[in-house]
């Protein structure tokens, strides 16, 4: 059993064993930072590199990338629980809400939460002519009235963690008629997500899911997809994407794919290992291994435990984050506290580590 492992005190599956055991251990210690920037896969580094040799020796084809594309495109279905047609993909969450904030019709309201990461609310904030109003995360269900079109949340808030009531969301907006935008980014690859209950999710993959930066997914409901305009379109949204590289004449993909931008292909193949290995995994079990280690964490440093893999605590002046990179440790500091996100690599020396660095 890894020292991860051993850290929770319980049995772990053999699935959740050998994804911990994909991370390098002389690399990783004192690394609580991945709600900034995930860690890569032993399995993705070696695709990469992989790659880059066969990029190099002028043995890669575009097309080479097709299957590598579509398979990361099931397993990120598999991961969310919606079916392979419902997923588009591209390479950054703001471009993708981007199609969102275009159809909100002239003079309709968008509920978002106050506080959000931004690009989830700037594509929103930057149109003209709609009404946007940011409630705290605890009112937007109570929010969304018969005048809200469309709400539009995170699952887990980036500058502290907290999990979205995505229930009462839903049950709010399906008894308004409001349609549904739902943020995954900070919990895809920790927290069981389930797209199915939105309209719409958008998630970047290079956190949690220890992907490359630059894959991204958006899922989009047959409802919603039919208000939607997929103002992003290029080649890679055609029905036949490698006879769509001339226009005008051109066929959209009739499912979700008619919303995909072409992709970063060396980031996808590192994308592929990393998204096929969470798929596997069951996502109960992952939040119940990182919440463990990060009520560990609220103990040794004698606050309330969060719950949660998200970490924060009041740090305004920053001592603490210069005790922690004074000691090695990597964290983050967002919105006056300090934060720490716990994910499959990390085990209770860590948590010791940061412990002894502010005592």
């Amino acid at each position: 059993m890894t020292s991860a492992a051993a850290a929770t005190s319980r049995t772990l599956s053999p699935a959740l064993t050998k994804a911990i055991d994909q991370f390098r251990p002389d690399a990783v210690r004192g690394y609580l930072a991945v709600a900034s920037i995930g860690l890569p896969t032993v399995a993705t580094v070696e695709a990469q590199l992989a790659d880059i040799d066969l990029w190099a020796s002028g043995r890669r084809d575009p097309v080479d990338y097709d299957a590598i594309h579509e398979n990361t495109r099931a397993h990120y279905a598999k991961l969310v629980g919606v079916g392979v047609d419902r997923v588009a993909t591209g390479s950054q969450t703001s471009v993708m809400a981007s199609v969102f904030a275009a159809a909100v019709p002239e003079g309709a309201e968008v509920v978002c939460v106050d506080g959000d990461f931004s690009s989830i609310m700037f594509p929103f904030l930057q149109r003209k002519g709609i009404r946007v109003r940011a409630v705290p995360l605890d009112d937007v269900a109570a929010s969304i009235t018969d005048d809200t079109w469309l709400v539009v949340f995170s699952l887990a808030q980036s500058a502290t963690g907290r999990i979205a009531d995505a229930a009462a969301i839903a049950a709010a907006a399906a008894a308004h008629g409001t349609f549904t935008v739902c943020d995954l980014t900070q919990a895809a690859g920790v927290y069981p997500a389930d797209a199915s209950m939105f309209d719409a999710t958008l998630c970047h993959a290079y956190k949690w899911l220890c992907s490359p930066r630059g894959v991204a997914f958006m899922t989009v409901s047959e409802r919603f997809q039919a208000v939607l305009t997929p103002i992003q379109a290029g080649w890679y949204a055609g029905d036949d994407v490698w006879g769509s590289c001339y226009g005008p004449a051109m066929a959209l993909a009739p499912s979700a794919r008619r919303f995909d931008v072409s992709p970063a292909w060396p980031a996808w193949v590192g994308a592929e290992p990393a998204l096929a290995m969470f798929s596997g995994l069951d996502m109960n079990e992952v939040w119940a291994f990182t919440s463990y280690l990060g009520d560990s964490l609220c103990d040794a440093l004698e606050i309330p435990q969060q719950h949660q893999p998200i970490v924060t605590w009041a740090d305004a002046d920053q001592k603490d984050m210069a005790k922690l990179v004074a000691a090695g440790i990597t964290v983050s500091g967002r919105a006056g506290r300090l934060r720490a996100s716990i994910h499959l690599w990390n085990d209770e020396s860590d948590i010791e580590a940061v412990a002894k660095a502010l005592r």
